[in-house]
């Protein structure tokens, strides 16, 4: 049962689940009794699914934007959507515009009340066979423990960080349900470190991965295909092995571990220690990688992102999917009747190599600059359209030139950094048709395989080096990222991968790492934390393309766009909510959010 189905389940445990202001006021009423309650199986379910549900369903989740718009993969035309706030450092301490606090801690509550209540033997799932019954618990406490650190993960990834006298703390850790008594008791309300939170993510997905099943198959009731779409035991170890990357990053460390000079720049000082958070990390995605559904790396295609089949691409380890037009309506160039409301930016079109390996920027490269979009790594063209390339399965060439049928004179809804988003698009350009719209199925990836693999190979190569590897696993940093450019991007030729181990080593591999990290994963949301966590400068200016038609061809003139205004290393890190410091003073702030 996928998880966009698990969202219209259950609502009458939802309504059951009344909600307060304070986000630690979460507690279950009505007007049943909790014993009777609880022995009610769907009422049951119900509470727990609460967390699945709240789970993005569409990778256009942020006020119908993607996050990358925040960063400098791309930019929004909602120029009254929050992420476009987010651009413009409209992040204030009274004021974060993708801000989950509520929402994570909501969901928390839900799970912790489900774990005390929900696996008791007052609640049974299966009355005619016991051990359904107990195989059904196994499966839901399972889920139960993957969800929690899911949604600890969330508030770690948001709201962990630095504070000003150089302590890496993250969140207020409840791990039991918090009656209204409680959640007014602030002297014992504060922030874990965040190595506390970490540890108690990854020992929840542990407890996770013994409870639930390798996969769903076959047609047995509680662990058959038609739970597909569940938390599976690869996910809860493909979980672990994030947490612990995000664990490891600089921007995370203590000051007795790392100090934060300016933006772009850190000092180790403890190299030792540093080097054993990434030991850590690298052996929990080698964990992973060992499980059997990793003995094959499976590149992402457009036809696992929409015009799907019905089965989820082998690539998914957590999805949701959904049916309908109106993602391409907000995304789709005005020419086929859409909005355009996120394009890629220039800075993005310039982090795609050649097929042969080598940056753009390399004369080795064979980069035309009269025909740039000629040659690029397979995955540009998965992402971007751009000038000349046609527009889905059938439609015309993009032309953005002055009066062509992709720029500004065509429509006031055109990109205006020259290229158009291609990824989780339909290839059906006529889709939008006012006559006959057509409503296409679109996967959206909660969490990929290829997300370990590049785990690994980040981690591995600052513990071990671009080709060394720790005891008992089976991968060097160089062979992971070897496979990803030849199975992902089409490169074949090695010779710029070599060089860069060879002559720069593990500096030069981590920098090549977290751009095949950006090409990999743009416009899945995933940019604007890498770069916090990496602590990489903020503030590049977003770039774009203008195309001129001259007598002797074609001239490509790029240009500054848009700032990105996040000029002060706070931003590295969110506030915590000024409601949540207002009323306890023992929630310390992170960086520079006073």
């Amino acid at each position: 049962m996928r998880i966009n189905k698990l969202k219209y389940l259950f609502s009458v445990a939802a309504l059951m689940l009344a909600s307060c202001e304070s986000l630690l006021d979460e507690k279950p009423t009505n007007e049943w009794s909790d014993g009777y309650a609880w022995s009610v199986a769907s009422f049951a379910e119900g509470v727990l699914y609460n967390a699945y549900s709240a789970m993005p369903s569409r990778p256009d989740s942020y006020d119908n934007n993607f996050l990358d718009a925040a960063t400098d993969n791309a930019l929004t035309n909602v120029y009254g959507s929050n992420v476009y706030k987010l651009s413009m450092g409209g992040m204030t301490i009274s004021n974060n515009p993708i801000g989950n606090w509520s929402v994570c801690y909501k969901q928390l509550q839900y799970i912790n009340s489900f774990l005390e209540n929900g696996l008791t033997e007052a609640t049974v799932y299966k009355k005619e066979d016991p051990t359904m019954n107990e195989m059904y618990k196994q499966r839901l406490k399972g889920e139960a423990y993957f969800l929690r650190a899911y949604w600890g993960f969330k508030l770690l990834q948001m709201y962990g960080g630095k504070t000003d006298d150089g302590q890496a703390l993250g969140y207020p850790m409840f791990m039991h349900f918090i009656t209204e008594e409680q959640a007014a008791d602030y002297d014992n309300i504060t922030r874990s470190t965040y190595e506390e939170c970490a540890e108690q993510i990854m020992s929840d997905c542990d407890v996770a991965y013994e409870c639930l099943p390798a996969s769903y198959t076959g047609d047995d009731e509680i662990l058959g295909k038609k739970q597909l779409g569940r938390a599976t035991q690869s996910a809860a170890l493909a979980l672990k092995s994030t947490v612990a990357l995000y664990a490891a990053s600089p921007a995370y460390q203590d000051n007795s571990v790392i100090v934060l000079q300016e933006m772009g720049k850190f000092n180790v000082v403890d190299s030792e220690a540093y080097k054993q958070k990434w030991e850590r990390a690298a052996i929990a995605a080698d964990e992973t990688l060992k499980l059997s559904e990793f003995s094959a790396f499976y590149p992402l295609k457009a036809a696992n992102l929409a015009d799907t089949p019905v089965d989820a691409p082998k690539e998914f380890l957590l999805f949701s999917f959904f049916k309908s037009f109106g993602f391409e309506q907000r995304h789709f160039a005005p020419y086929y009747w859409g909005m355009a409301n996120n394009i890629p930016s220039q800075n993005l079109v310039d982090a795609f190599p050649m097929q042969n390996g080598y940056p753009i920027d390399r004369k080795e490269s064979g980069y035309d600059k009269n025909n740039p979009y000629a040659g690029r790594d397979k995955r540009f063209y998965l992402n971007i359209y751009a000038h000349g390339l046609k527009y889905g399965n059938n439609g015309l060439p993009v032309d953005i030139s002055e009066g062509g049928k992709d720029s500004k004179t065509f429509s006031q809804y055109a990109s205006r950094s020259g290229y158009y988003l291609a990824k989780f698009m339909s290839k059906d350009e006529d889709m939008l048709n006012p006559v006959a719209k057509v409503n296409v199925k679109h996967y959206y990836p909660i969490m990929r395989r290829t997300e370990v693999w590049l785990n690994y190979a980040e981690a591995a190569n600052v513990a071990w080096g671009p080709t060394g590897k720790g005891e008992g696993c089976t991968y060097t940093a160089y062979q992971v990222i070897k496979m990803i450019r030849e199975q992902s991007g089409g490169i074949t030729n090695d010779a710029y991968l070599d060089e860069v181990v060879n002559n720069q080593g593990k500096e030069g591999l981590r920098t090549l790492i977290q751009n095949e990290r950006r090409i990999e994963f743009a416009f899945e949301n995933q940019r604007y934390f890498d770069m916090r966590r990496w602590l990489l400068p903020l503030n590049e200016s977003v770039k774009g393309v203008s195309v001129v038609n001259e007598a002797n061809g074609l001239v490509f003139n790029y240009s500054e766009l848009e700032e990105r205004r996040y000029n002060d290393i706070r931003y590295y890190y969110s506030p915590i909510p000024y409601e949540e410091c207002l009323k306890n003073p023992n929630l310390k702030n992170n960086l520079g959010w006073k």
